[in-house]
């Protein structure tokens, strides 16, 4: 992994140390050597090299619960819905790709709140009505999704309660940290370590201990904090939490009265997070990237961290300083986010938001979502287009030709079995290098539609002669245009998928196998595009694009926007939800810089 500074060195440390610079020996220093050294320091950070030993150091660990079927990953009580991952289409005589669908309510695995979950809307003007009751999971910014990482030890709670009781996080265990380390304050991801799911987090039937047997009265509860550490940690300014307890909501009873006084503040906090053993006490970014719905008072997410040298201290920096922007479109059941196809009976599961629960406090529905894998941001997997090892695939007599062209120029076709879940957490986060392809739209003769102009070595190439070689570790990233110009409600929904599909306007532009080849043999590991996907509306080139993706074992991340927010040195940052066995999978991507 490649990360833009050697050094990262904040304004203030530069202003602390000149200061003490000037005060060396009760005598001051010329101005001109304060000069030199914060110009010294600022190129340190910003120079855009680190070397091979930092690189070696950064280790990104994942906090995230596996999400399967025989795990206890959902809500027990009727009537949350359960998970389901269902295998709609393998490859074989009808598919070129294996597509999932998924139904998913964010109280699934690992999840995220935010403050609808208990602070009802200002117009509603109820007790619990407050300024926050509208930031729903597509209005939190994105630099609040993750910090400083401060572990909170509190292992010595742990199953000390009697059954069905949580044992409380009170705020002299915040000030216990505070007197071992730091004090706690804004930037800071407060993370409260019990070690609770690592030891209950089970398949069936071992996994009803997880939470089933505490919702029953079978087992103790899970430690979480009380409303009065709530209350003490907005006291220091704190917006970010995460507990690996299944909920941060004390059983029996003090569940709403501890959400409600953190949420109430605006704080958004991780569920369900494990791993945390893996953490320093301070010094690690935390993050959780949570699929962007529409509405959404919670959400399934994906926690990680990033740990040693210097790449940490970049990104907690810029989480400190807001400098961050979501590259993740809503996810909304009004826009076209996922593929419509082009015939009849070609088109991929629709995103549907289905109401469960209605609550009243809240005037508000839980939903659960049923979805194609590849709704909104999305990861492709080499396992997408690839079967398993040892598979001999009967593709449609149309696809056979289209793989006997494919090897007679790129060689064999592989096999993969690299799921959402087996995708290192280090090939979907890197510096982000932007490839400009917004020339080719228009370029496309009425005559060649349904085409999409393709994205070709030589312009990878002038790509690297005008901005440098791309190198390892990179995130390149195709800005097209396409879903900034056309990501629209019903009515207006045509132009980003259907009529380029249908042959009635020009296609996106996406890469062909040759750029895919150039890009791997240059060390990339994920290429990403603001478009709706990288194959493009040629069945043919985009299954040969796909091929190639799998076969040199790369990943992809589709449907991007808003790339003018990239900044100069931007460092990029997505993850899918941890699905086992799923072919591609729905994530958010954000950069900070």
């Amino acid at each position: 992994m490649q990360s833009t500074s050697a050094v990262s060195i904040s304004r203030s440390r530069i202003h602390r140390l000149t200061q003490n610079v000037e005060g060396f020996g009760g005598q001051h220093f010329p101005r001109i050597f304060i000069l030199i050294l914060m110009l010294v320091m600022a190129t340190m950070r910003w120079d855009g090299r680190v070397s091979a030993q930092e690189n070696a150091k950064t280790q990104f660990v994942d906090c995230s619960l596996l999400v399967a079927a025989e795990y206890p990953a959902t809500w027990p009580t009727h009537p949350f819905p359960r998970f389901q991952l269902i295998h709609e289409q393998q490859v074989g005589p009808t598919s070129v790709y294996n597509i999932d669908v998924l139904l998913m309510d964010g109280n699934t695995g690992t999840q995220m709140d935010v403050p609808p979950h208990s602070v009802v809307r200002p117009e509603l003007k109820r007790e619990k009505s407050g300024p926050y009751g509208t930031s729903f999971t597509e209005k939190i910014e994105a630099w609040q999704f993750g910090g400083e990482a401060c572990i909170v030890d509190v292992r010595h709670l742990l199953d000390q309660a009697p059954n069905g009781v949580s044992p409380l996080v009170m705020p002299a265990d915040i000030e216990k940290f505070e007197a071992a380390h730091r004090r706690v304050g804004f930037g800071d991801v407060v993370l409260f370590r019990s070690d609770y799911s690592d030891r209950y987090y089970r398949p069936f039937p071992d996994g009803h201990r997880y939470i089933a047997d505490v919702v029953d009265r079978l087992a103790p509860g899970y430690p979480d904090p009380g409303p009065e550490t709530m209350e003490f940690l907005a006291t220091r300014g704190v917006m970010t939490l995460g507990t690996d307890s299944a909920s941060m909501g004390p059983m029996p009873v003090l569940a709403e009265p501890t959400h409600y006084a953190g949420l109430r503040h605006g704080m958004i906090w991780t569920e369900g997070a494990t791993g945390l053993s893996q953490l320093p006490s301070t010094g690690a970014y935390y993050v959780m990237l949570s699929p962007r719905h529409a509405g959404g008072m919670y959400s399934e997410t994906r926690a990680f961290a990033v740990t040693g040298g210097s790449l940490p201290a970049r990104l907690i920096d810029a989480a400190r300083g807001r400098r961050a922007a979501d590259l993740s479109p809503v996810m909304d059941m009004k826009t076209p986010i996922t593929n419509p196809g082009a015939n009849a009976g070609r088109h991929r599961q629709v995103y549907v938001k289905v109401d469960f629960l209605y609550s009243p406090d809240l005037d508000l529905w839980h939903h659960t979502h049923l979805m194609d894998a590849t709704a909104g941001t999305h990861l492709i997997t080499p396992s997408f287009a690839l079967p398993p090892a040892g598979t001999d695939v009967e593709y449609s007599p149309e696809v056979r030709g289209w793989l006997s062209e494919y090897e007679s120029r790129y060689g064999k076709r592989g096999f993969s079995e690299r799921t959402t879940e087996k995708v290192p957490l280090d090939w979907t986060c890197g510096d982000a290098r932007i490839v400009d392809v917004r020339s080719l739209s228009g370029s496309t003769r009425v005559s060649d539609v349904p085409r999409s102009p393709e994205i070709t070595v030589d312009m990878l190439k002038a790509d690297e002669k005008a901005h440098g070689e791309f190198s390892p570790g990179q995130i390149v990233i195709f800005r097209t245009g396409h879903i900034d110009r056309h990501l629209k409600p019903a009515p207006d929904d045509k132009g980003l998928w259907a009529d380029p599909l249908s042959g009635k306007s020009e296609g996106w532009a996406a890469p062909g196998p040759d750029a895919i080849q150039y890009l791997g043999s240059r060390g990339i590991r994920c290429v990403a595009t603001d478009a709706p996907d990288l194959g493009g509306v040629e069945p043919r080139r985009a299954a040969m694009t796909y091929w190639a993706l799998g076969s040199a074992d790369m990943v992809g991340v589709e449907f991007l926007y808003n790339l003018e927010s990239v900044r100069a040195n931007s460092y990029f940052l997505f993850a899918p939800i941890r699905i086992d066995g799923c072919h591609a999978g729905p994530g958010r991507a954000i950069v900070l810089w």
